[in-house]
């Protein structure tokens, strides 16, 4: 499929190179084809949730949206880079899965990458602030693609921009209304309806921003077990797998602890809902994925914590942490440790973020994360800062 995905941007690319830009209603009709063939991928993905591969299917799911960089003026490239970014979170995981165990996968890890890392570069080449057309030739039509395309061999030379290096040409499938490619782009894979996390004015309302004290996790707002959710299908869980800690479908659960811990070992927490976990001793790496109102307590953690399609999320650190990412979440309140305040936080598609930093007197000042930016031509390159508006 995703062989198929490329074959199919490829055509369009050698469309451009020999034809102008059509309006606006054609190019939706030219784009239709990579928008299906992205969601394709992403329900494959969806329908396989229980393969011991799910780690390298997300990769390649989170990552397939990076097609889309045909509608992305003026920075196809840097958007890229955040697709390559996101499918790295899960190969990260086939590599702690399979270093010591299985040479296949750590090659095949380095060779999907570089699929991500020599687009980019391509882009820079040829298309560094959006896709370019040719100058000449006929204005671009919704009809086949020039028989260049499905030969495989290269457009004509110049003023058209040339193909995809060889390693990113392929068989064919097709590409995107503009409404629907957007919709991909702006949600990413947001694949299924209990992911989907903006749009819900009733967020706005909900945890707000805790101004001091070190307490962030006083369940106020939990109401008894008998007014829950309806009825969960699956049960919940708290077990060591391996190197890798579950805590999966906790409910109002708010004395969730993993004491005897190692170095090596992850934790991993999936659809937790009101819920608070608290991870004693020095640990590799902490994930929230899915989780709502949900509070963390850790000492340690030597590489990265990360929370991805979230909502309404504590984070208290009692030691260290070098990096914490925010990805896809809206409402995310990080209390920093003094031995933690040179944390890099790193942020994309997410809002309602606040860093609140330990003064002298023991309680904490709240700083909101920028979400808004400026973007400016300074005349020989763009220049982006964060607004004022956006604190």
């Amino acid at each position: 499929m995703m062989k198929q995905a490329f074959a199919t941007e490829r055509q369009l690319l050698v469309k451009a190179g020999t034809s102008q830009k059509p309006s606006d209603v054609i190019l939706t009709t030219l784009l239709q084809p990579v928008s299906k063939s992205i969601q394709q991928v992403q329900a494959f993905r969806e329908q396989n949730r229980s393969s011991p591969l799910f780690n390298h299917l997300s990769a390649v799911s989170e990552s397939v949206p990076a097609l889309g960089w045909i509608a992305m003026a003026p920075k196809p490239g840097p958007y890229v880079k955040e697709m390559q970014d996101a499918a790295m979170f899960y190969t990260n995981r086939v590599l702690k899965d399979y270093k010591d165990k299985d040479k296949t996968h750590v090659d095949w890890v380095k060779a999907y990458i570089s699929i991500w890392t020599t687009l980019q570069q391509y882009i820079k080449d040829h298309h560094t602030t959006g896709l370019t057309w040719s100058k000449t030739g006929p204005v671009a039509s919704a009809g086949a693609a020039p028989p260049s395309a499905s030969a495989g061999g290269p457009p004509p030379p110049p003023p058209g921009p040339p193909p995809p290096p060889a390693d990113l040409s392929g068989p064919a499938d097709s590409a995107i209304r503009d409404t629907d490619l957007f919709s991909l782009l702006h949600k990413s894979d947001h694949v299924s309806d209990n992911q989907k996390t903006h749009k819900n004015p009733n967020l706005r309302t909900q945890g707000a921003p805790v101004r001091s004290g070190p307490k962030p996790f006083a369940s106020s707002t939990a109401k008894p077990a008998a007014s829950a959710n309806p009825a969960r299908t699956l049960p919940p869980v708290l077990e060591l797998e391996g190197k890798k800690w579950k805590v999966e479908n906790q409910e109002d659960a708010q004395n969730l602890v993993i004491s005897d811990t190692e170095l090596k070992q992850v934790v991993y927490a999936f659809k937790c809902n009101k819920s608070t976990l608290q991870v004693k001793g020095k640990i590799n790496s902490i994930t929230l994925d899915n989780c709502k109102k949900m509070g963390l307590v850790f000492d340690d953690v030597v590489g990265i914590v990360e929370i991805i399609n979230c909502k309404d999320i504590k984070i208290q650190v009692m030691g260290k942490v070098p990096t914490i990412s925010i990805n896809k979440t809206d409402g995310c309140h990080i209390y920093l440790s003094q031995d933690s305040l040179k944390c890099e936080i790193v942020s994309a598609k997410s809002s309602e973020m606040n860093i609140l930093v330990p003064n002298k007197d023991g309680e904490f000042t709240e700083l909101p994360v920028p979400e808004q930016f400026k973007t400016v031509w300074d005349g020989s390159k763009l220049v982006t800062t964060a607004t004022e508006i956006a604190g």
